[in-house]
């Protein structure tokens, strides 16, 4: 129509949709729109995988653990190289069945054993913790920012605040948080990105040298307290001891969990919140309006993005016919945008009286078993941001840069300005 703006179809939306292309990354809620009305379970002939869109679908393949199995889980998304399989190996790399990927018998315990670690009492008795390493963290910050100009929240702050905090719960010593963070990250992109084959390599190489961290600490370590002190006394349904392969396979998800994903939770609240300048100054003065704020970046803009399942038989989600055996790509941020759950999803409403009925921890079984570590992170490192820099506004260049792998997005920088 001459002068106006042709709409753009459904159609039009998921054709030539890529995952992991620019578009989608930037934003992908018009493709989340586009399959939530017309192709509920879609086939994507790029990945082969089944995207499940629509908030009561991805609800109930969750809660059906036996009707939808895990096992793909944490397959890589990308096939590895030959060369990429030999530094692996030669590292004895494998993810036996341990939390995620688990429906077998041995997940309740394991479940358990992981989430005392992260109960409600373990978490409100770290407040004080992570309050002192985000203060520690952030105080050369106003220095900096005074003398270049400019403050990157991400780099210094939100990728090393959860490692380190971590570190302290779990009871992890003689490694230093850098290289915990470049292992977990290595880990995320070569099982949920798409890098060429040389850069597959590279990866292998830090992710082999991450696991053989974690098995000389489950065989070799001196500390019976944390985590691993619990994980070499843990038996299992039979009464047998836990194998070192599957206590490495947990502390590699967990370690993972708990320093990438929390940090890239933290880079979207920061960077959604210094977006807005009212936003920021409310979150240095309201500790409600930093919870609820955080409610609702997880219900929008959560950091996992997707999470993947296995058709156990047959099968209908929304009226099409699933078969066996076909991969699932629950997408979990587009149900936070579901209006038939959430009204007017695309507006942050800190006081949105259903904002965790959101789906970005999972639900089930296998709902994240740090959830309210993570949350509590998140609350904590906005309100001490917003406080130690007052005043600031996102340095918007027009050309967010975003980590677009499979299961995670966030942005990889969170540059901040004084505000005139």
């Amino acid at each position: 129509m001459a002068g106006g703006t042709v709409p753009v179809t459904d159609e039009d939306a998921l054709a030539g949709l890529d995952l992991f292309g620019e578009g989608f990354v930037a934003d992908p809620y018009p493709v989340f729109a586009a399959l939530r009305r017309s192709s509920p379970a879609h086939h994507d002939p790029a990945t082969g995988l089944w995207l499940v869109s629509r908030y009561e679908d991805v609800e109930r393949v969750l809660l059906d653990p036996a009707g939808f199995l895990p096992d793909n889980a944490q397959h890589a998304v990308t096939r590895l190289p030959v060369p990429a399989l030999r530094v692996l190996a030669r590292a004895g790399f494998g993810l036996p069945p341990a939390l995620a990927n688990n429906g077998g018998p041995s997940h309740a315990g394991l479940r358990r054993l992981v989430t005392r670690f992260f109960s409600a009492a373990q978490v409100t008795a770290s407040v004080p913790l992570v309050e002192r390493t985000a203060r520690e963290l952030l105080a050369g910050a106003g220095d900096e920012l005074d003398a270049t100009g400019t403050y990157d929240l991400t780099a210094d702050f939100a990728r090393l605040l959860p490692c380190r905090v971590m570190m302290r719960l779990l009871g992890v010593e003689g490694i230093a948080p850098d290289t915990l963070v470049e292992w977990s990250d290595a880990a995320l992109e070569l099982f949920y990105g798409r890098p060429g084959a040389e850069r597959q390599v590279v990866l292998a190489g830090l992710v082999g040298d991450f696991h053989r961290w974690l098995t000389s600490q489950v065989t070799d370590g001196a500390g019976a307290e944390g985590l691993i002190g619990s994980l070499r006394s843990h038996r299992l349904p039979d009464g047998s001891a836990l194998d070192v392969p599957t206590a490495v396979a947990v502390c590699f998800f967990v370690f993972i969990a708990g320093q990438s994903t929390t940090g890239q939770l933290i880079s979207t609240v920061l960077r959604t919140t210094c977006a807005d300048p009212s936003a920021w100054a409310r979150a240095s003065q309201d500790d409600d309006f930093a919870r609820t704020w955080v409610d609702e970046v997880l219900r929008r803009e959560p950091p996992v993005t997707t999470w993947r399942r296995v058709a156990a038989h047959d099968t209908e989600l929304s009226g099409v016919p699933v078969p066996a055996g076909a991969e699932l790509l629950l997408m979990l941020m587009g149900t936070g945008s579901d209006p038939s759950v959430f009204p007017e999803p695309e507006r942050l409403c800190p006081h949105r009286e259903n904002t965790r009925r959101h789906l970005s921890f999972g639900a089930g079984r296998h709902r994240c078993p740090g959830a309210l570590l993570a949350r509590t992170e998140a609350e904590i490192a906005l309100r001490t941001a917003a406080r130690v820099l007052p005043g600031v506004r996102l340095l918007d260049d027009g050309r967010p840069d975003m980590l677009g792998l499979l299961s995670f997005r966030a942005p990889r920088r969170v540059p901040v300005i004084r505000a005139t």
